[in-house]
């Protein structure tokens, strides 16, 4: 059965609240959140959603950044939102791809590509956001530990990323102090399949790999702090201070 939406009216919306750590997120918040989660691609055969629909008022959108419409789309599903009384209080922006690309083979597609995907919509849903979030909301935007050290086979990626780095404190002083942003620098937070022997997680002072569960936390930990504004946590085990 269907939960029908809280009283309140209030909800989060997850850009990218469809695979790996957008579906992690969405299932540790549906227990005391209602959900907008959107996917690049239909939600056809998506059966883990309806199991979150027992615990959460959950409302699937189709937004893809490849779509020529989507400024329209998004603006249209928002106005809808808010026509049914829905007022977004957190969202947080996880859409992006990953290529690995060496240098000397990169296209202006395929950078193109890149851009648009890890850089240009994330900003455009920020912008169509922003005067949707209610006072006291926080945005989110995830990003990895590549803004710090920049990943040589995945450079023109690391470079898209850093740009969305500079969205954080911008969109902050932008938009207070009505609504908080909060970014979030993530190391490996899911086992790589290429990695059989454990280098990654030796590789950090923790030893180990992260895991979802350490997203969901400091999403929350952020979404709970109202001083909190304008800053990149970065979550990779320690990584970064390895062999300095």
């Amino acid at each position: 059965m269907e939960r029908s939406a809280r009283k309140d009216g209030g909800c989060w919306l997850l850009v990218g609240g469809r695979r790996r750590l957008g579906r992690a997120l969405a299932e540790d918040l549906a227990g005391d959140h209602d959900l907008v989660l959107t996917s690049s691609r239909p939600w056809d055969g998506e059966t883990w959603v309806d199991g979150l629909s027992e615990r959460s008022w959950i409302r699937r959108l189709h937004w893809d950044a490849e779509d020529p419409g989507l400024v329209s789309r998004m603006m249209a599903d928002l106005d809808t939102l808010q026509t049914e009384g829905r007022v977004i209080s957190g969202a947080v922006l996880l859409a992006g791809n990953f290529p690995l690309q060496p240098l000397g083979t990169w296209t202006p597609a395929s950078l193109e590509t890149t851009w648009r995907l890890n850089v240009s919509f994330p900003f455009l849903c920020a912008q169509a956001l922003a005067p949707c979030l209610s006072e006291g909301a926080c945005l989110q935007i995830i990003l990895d530990t590549s803004i710090h050290h920049p990943w040589l086979k995945r450079l023109p990626y690391s470079a898209a990323k850093a740009g969305l780095a500079t969205l954080v404190p911008g969109l902050a002083q932008l938009l207070a102090p009505r609504v908080r942003v909060v970014g979030h620098a993530l190391g490996a937070l899911l086992p790589a399949e290429d990695d059989p022997t454990g280098f990654l997680a030796e590789r950090t002072l923790l030893k180990r790999i992260g895991e979802p569960a350490d997203l969901c936390r400091a999403v929350r930990f952020a979404a709970d702090s109202p001083f909190l504004t304008g800053e990149i946590l970065t979550q990779d085990g320690g990584r970064r201070w390895v062999d300095r």
